[in-house]
């Protein structure tokens, strides 16, 4: 076998500020690759604004047209470029696709920070190990009587290279140099035998989280606030009439943070294979996507009843595809926010990144955070749990303030 070309993935920088830089991928196909694709450009904080997709079934070949969400992002463009190399599968002369080909698993190592409380100090870790490249699979935060916090953070590393001693220092620097003397002591250390921490949820609690009632082809979930339900529309159509090999796949609806990455995320999880496929978006802040799919038989949708299914679930992963919710834990309160994982076991990049922020902006302290598993509806989530510290000026007990910290949170989500 040989590893993917130099060429395979091609970025061209924009050539004006506000101009999308193009991302070209030309490597051979397998199933759920767009959706790999789409996970790494989300997890760098960039939007897809345009997107084509085209494949044979042996090689595929995908142009994006990618923004950073953020004027203030720093994109590493080569790290980027980098990564979407190790999602490409290797191959062999004359162009035969590994099928099996996956990034090799990460080494897990535990980072731990010993500091002093202060507000938005779990965002400013986060956003530092982010713009570093780690990925936090687990967090486990504690505050102390004294003031004092213990951060757990398990991590990996996208570019393995936290086993030397340079990587090390260049975490630490970096955090030190944003914490300033807010930080105490640093230590990083290979976590032995990782597992996913799993927590079982009071029943109100997760009736509340993962509920979901189909009702005349509608999603029905959580409440919602009035300028919350004009965004939460979509309309997902098939057609069998236009292709007499694929099944044409039609999705409409309001623009919102890894809409693209949702889609294929389902399609990958349902085993569907996208064979064309066309990302637009207007100036209104609409989406529309055209793909052209078959199911892994190489044959079109068209039972009825399966047709009904996936329309049903494209529509709730897109209408909802993170919960949020606040409950009391005790004396005291409690942010839940979940989202489901893939059938590889991969969780939403970003979100603890993004409720952080959220926090952050808002002026809330966090008492303490965890990142957990769970298991409903047959099927596995991650649910990142917030303790919050309740004050005078920022009164959780208050139904209304905390009617306004779930919509901030879920816009911030969402990309609203």
């Amino acid at each position: 076998m040989v590893a993917a070309s130099e060429d395979a993935v091609i970025i061209e920088p924009a050539k004006r500020a506000g101009e999308p830089t193009i991302v070209t991928i030309n490597c051979p196909d397998k199933t759920g690759l767009g959706c790999d694709f789409c996970r790494v450009i989300l997890d760098f904080g960039l939007c897809i604004t345009r997107g084509d997709v085209s494949t044979d079934g042996q090689w595929c070949y995908l142009v994006f047209w990618v923004v950073p969400r953020s004027t203030s992002s720093n994109i590493r463009w080569s790290s980027l470029k980098n990564r979407l190399l190790s999602f490409c599968p290797s191959c062999s002369i004359p162009f035969y696709f590994d099928m099996v080909s996956t990034p090799s698993t990460s080494q897990m190592y535990l980072l731990k920070l010993f500091s002093v409380d202060r507000k938005g100090l779990l965002h400013d870790v986060t956003k530092v190990l982010s713009e570093l490249e780690f990925t936090i699979h687990r967090v486990k935060v504690s505050t102390t009587p004294n003031g004092g916090v213990v951060d757990l953070f398990f991590i990996t590393d996208a570019m393995e290279l936290l086993h030397t001693k340079a990587r090390q220092d260049d975490m630490c620097e970096k955090l030190n140099a944003v914490l300033g003397e807010s930080v105490n002591h640093c230590e990083i250390e290979l976590a032995i035998d990782f597992q996913h921490g799993f927590s079982s949820l009071p029943p109100s609690v997760a009736q509340e989280l993962f509920r979901l009632e189909l009702s005349g082809g509608e999603v029905c979930s959580q409440p919602l606030s009035p300028e919350m339900k004009k965004l939460n529309k979509a309309d997902v159509v098939i057609d069998n009439s236009l292709s007499p090999s694929h099944t044409l796949l039609q999705v409409h609806c309001v623009d919102q943070k890894g809409l693209l990455y949702d889609i294929m995320r389902t399609l990958k999880d349902c085993n569907i294979q996208v064979a064309y496929g066309r990302f637009l978006s207007d100036m209104k802040g609409s989406r529309e996507v055209d793909l052209f799919i078959q199911q892994s038989d190489g044959k079109k949708i068209v039972d009825p009843d399966k047709q009904g299914v996936l329309c049903s679930r494209l529509k709730l992963e897109m209408l909802h595809p993170l919960r949020v919710t606040i409950a009391n834990r005790g004396p005291d309160t409690e942010l839940l926010v979940a989202n489901p994982v893939e059938l590889c076991g991969k969780g939403r990049p970003r979100v603890f990144y993004d409720v952080t922020l959220a926090l952050k902006v808002l002026g809330i302290c966090i008492f303490s955070a965890e990142i957990v598993r769970h298991t409903a509806f047959q099927r596995q989530w991650e649910v990142y749990r917030f303790l919050l510290d309740d004050s005078r000026e920022l009164p959780l007990t208050n139904n209304q303030f905390r009617s306004q910290v779930v919509d901030r949170v879920r816009r911030t989500l969402m990309g609203w």
